[in-house]
Order: C-alpha cells, then sequence, then structure tokens
C-alpha cells in the first residue's frame, strides 16, 4: 500500500512533451478508512513454484464446496443450465452507481487514498462513462437521495435512468453488483458475490446490499454465492472457463478457511463453468489484491487479450505480473480444450501519459464492452492509445471503439470495466 501524499493533476491537461521518469502504476493502490485493516498477506497456501500453483486444474469444479451455491429458477422461461455470459454478449442495460462521499473523494490529502480525486471530479468521468455507453444501450444510475440531482445533471443522456431506491457507498458496481446469468432459453437470474469491501478494506453499510437491490429492481432470482469474491476478480467467457487471481480470490480477508480446490467448485456453480484458470497474481500491493481485469480479459470462444508491459517502462512486479498472466494464458487451453489463442494489449508508456501518481491505473484491457461498442481509456500517450483503439478494433469487428478520458476514475484506482455491471439480454 502507499501512504504518501501528493496533488491530484488535471485530468484534462495534453500530453507533456517532455518524456518523464518512468513508474508503474499501484492498481487502487489506496489505504484503507481508518479504523479499518488493511491487507497485506502474501497468499502462501500452496507449496511448490509459483509455476505450479498458476497452473490450470482440468477438473476443478466436482469438488465439493462447503457453502454450495442453489440453483435459482428460471424466470422467462426454459430450463437450461444457467451461466454467466461473456461480457459482449446483447445487453438489457448496464448498470452503475454514483459517488458522492468525501471521505473517500477528498480532492486532496487525508481519506483513504493517500491523494485523490474530489467528489465532483469522479462524477465527472463516472457521468462521462454513463452518457457514453447511453448512445448505444439504457444505464440505470443508482444514486443517494442526497445527490441525485447532481446524478441527473450530469447525466445528460436521456438514456441514462437516475433512480435512488438502491443507496450506494460508492462506484464500483463491477465489484458491488450481481453477476447476472442466462440458460439459452430465456431465463435470467443473479448471484451476489457476497461484497466485503475487498476483505474488510472499506465500508459497504450500502454496498453491501447493492447486489440483491439491482436483482430485486430487475425482477429476476437472486443468491448468494458460497464465497466472498467481486466481479472484477472473476472473468468469464461464457462457456464454461473462468479466469481470476489466487491473490484476490484465495484470500483469508475474504474466504478464510476455504481451499483453493473449494473455491474452484463454489466458482464454477456460481457462474455455471467447468474450468478455472488460475494466475498468481500479487497481494498486499492494492485494495483488489490484483483484480484479473486489469490485465486479462476473454474476447471470445478460445480467444482473449492480455495488457502486457510497454518496452519503455522498467521492470516491476506489476509488469512482471502483466508478463506472467500472458505467458500463462497463451500455454492454457478453454473448457472444451482448445488452446488459447493470446493478443497482447500494450501498456501506455507512462513518460508520455497525462498522469504521474503512483495510484493511477494505465489499464486499456480494463474496458468494457456495450451493444455496438467498446467503450476504452485513453490516456494521453497519443501513439499507445491508437494501438490500443487498433487492436480493439481487429478484435471486436463490427462495433466503435469510443475512447474516453477517464483519469480520474483512474487516480481512484479502476477504470470502465470496474464502474459497470452489464444486465445481459435473457
Amino acid at each position: 500500500m502507499t501512504d504518501h501524499v501528493e496533488p491530484v493533476e488535471s485530468a484534462e491537461e495534453t500530453p507533456e512533451p517532455a518524456a518523464r521518469q518512468g513508474r508503474r502504476m499501484d492498481r487502487r493502490g489506496f489505504l484503507a478508512i481508518a479504523g479499518l485493516t488493511t491487507v497485506g498477506v502474501v497468499w502462501a497456501a500452496n507449496s511448490g513454484s509459483q509455476q505450479a500453483r498458476a497452473a490450470t486444474v482440468p477438473d476443478p469444479c466436482g469438488s465439493p464446496s462447503p457453502t454450495p451455491t442453489p440453483t435459482p429458477t428460471s424466470t422467462g422461461g426454459g430450463t437450461g443450465t444457467f451461466a454467466v455470459p461473456i461480457d459482449s454478449a446483447k445487453h438489457t442495460r448496464t448498470w452503475m452507481a454514483w459517488p458522492d462521499d468525501p471521505t473517500i473523494w477528498t480532492g486532496g490529502a487525508g481519506g483513504r487514498r493517500g491523494s485523490s480525486p474530489s467528489v465532483a471530479q469522479i462524477q465527472s468521468n463516472i457521468a462521462r462513462v454513463a452518457n457514453t455507453i447511453a448512445k448505444y444501450e439504457p444505464v440505470i444510475m443508482c444514486a443517494n437521495p442526497a445527490s441525485a440531482s447532481s446524478a441527473r445533471a450530469a447525466c445528460t443522456n436521456p438514456n441514462v435512468t437516475v433512480i435512488t431506491s438502491i443507496p450506494v457507498n460508492d462506484c464500483w458496481m463491477r465489484d458491488s453488483g450481481p453477476v447476472f446469468r442466462t440458460n439459452g432459453a430465456g431465463g435470467l437470474d443473479a448471484v451476489g458475490l457476497n461484497f466485503n469491501g475487498w476483505g474488510g478494506q472499506q465500508t459497504v453499510t450500502n454496498d453491501a446490499k447493492v447486489a440483491q437491490l439491482v436483482a430485486a429492481y430487475a425482477g429476476v432470482p437472486f443468491t448468494a454465492a458460497g464465497f466472498v469474491s467481486e466481479g472484477g476478480a472473476i472473468e468469464a467467457d461464457g462457456l464454461g472457463t473462468l479466469m481470476a487471481t489466487q491473490s484476490s480470490i484465495v484470500d483469508p480477508k475474504r474466504n478464510p478457511n476455504m481451499t483453493q480446490a473449494q473455491l474452484e467448485s463454489a466458482m464454477c456453480a456460481a457462474y455455471g463453468a467447468t474450468k478455472v484458470i488460475w494466475f498468481p497474481g500479487i497481494s498486499g500491493q492494492d485494495i483488489t489484491n490484483d483484480h484479473v481485469d486489469a490485465t486479462s480479459r476473454f474476447v471470445g470462444a478460445g480467444t482473449a487479450l492480455v495488457q502486457t508491459p510497454n518496452p519503455a517502462d522498467p521492470a516491476d512486479i506489476w509488469s512482471n505480473d502483466e508478463q506472467q498472466q500472458y505467458n500463462l494464458l497463451s500455454a492454457a487451453a478453454n473448457a472444451q480444450g482448445t488452446a488459447m489463442q493470446v493478443t497482447k494489449l500494450q501498456a501506455p508508456d507512462y513518460n508520455y501519459i497525462r498522469q504521474t501518481s503512483t495510484n493511477f491505473v494505465d489499464s486499456y484491457a480494463n474496458y468494457y464492452v456495450c451493444n455496438g461498442a467498446v467503450i476504452s481509456a485513453q490516456f494521453g500517450d497519443t501513439t499507445s492509445d491508437a494501438n490500443a483503439k487498433a487492436v480493439l478494433a481487429g478484435m471486436f469487428p463490427g462495433r466503435v471503439i469510443e475512447q474516453i478520458n477517464i483519469d480520474y476514475i483512474g487516480l481512484g484506482g479502476g477504470g470502465i470495466h470496474c464502474v459497470t455491471q452489464p444486465q445481459p439480454a435473457p
């Protein structure tokens, strides 16, 4: 965890012409709220080499879980198996949350980040994401009654609906919201991942209830998964394969007394999957313990993208993590036994992006796929931004690639995928 204080730069600045000293991101690397315990535990439950610990397990999901997940009944017809679809499946809408807590978004020193955008700054970026997605599909923005007027004023696209019946603590809807499942026969349900503030690192008085309330608003059956996690920690291809880091799942602050085999079983039950591809990940360096959605993403059957280091940046734990995820995924097969085809999505050059904070997340891979478009970040490194756009266009033909400035979200430790939750069409 970082504990230094530095000023927040303007997120609207143009790229600096002179190169800066390279440094690497510290994903959501801020302090916990005063009085809450930070997680600094390096997970070491399995013996053997790091390569062995990261190896995929071909049939883990038959292992018994101590808290099995019941299968909800279908809504809308059909009795097929429920599974979380890939993000690029057709959506009914996108769910988001409107942040308004000045103890989290301090606008400078203090709070749990050391340095932080202000409430107004983070709201401006959340509104930009919502208004952009709303060009392609409806967005529901969950806002607290006291700040709903600011949400309505900022979310100017008429396709954004602001509601006050689902109170929130923060903007990370990917983690607090439910994962929706479809069954291929008109059925839709939702599963809650028992969000506990990334292992007790943030107050979740409201956010712990968001998943169930969203499911109720959507009118679909809801069950709680047999483990604690967040949506950003698990990537699904919709065809039986999951990706995750051990550091963010096999974690004593989230899932004490559960083995990796038990967690695999619970994950597969919740997601309708049969195989998990594990990466070691990184513990104790950011609040998420290295969510997979900042680095590795499924694109389709047997295809994926991995953000890889920029050659101009110095090697560190994050660049090593990116390269390791690429190497392991390239050697893996999906649930059907098909060898994974992995495309590199090169990170930007930290010498030329707008932001200098070591807390800044520079993830192109944290994009969001909506109906007809891919919403991605741009960081001010024009060469790398253009390369990322070209890679995404090649991987998602027929979709518009929208690149937007979300620097305040990045300074808060996340990206576009982190603040969005899709509701797939049944």
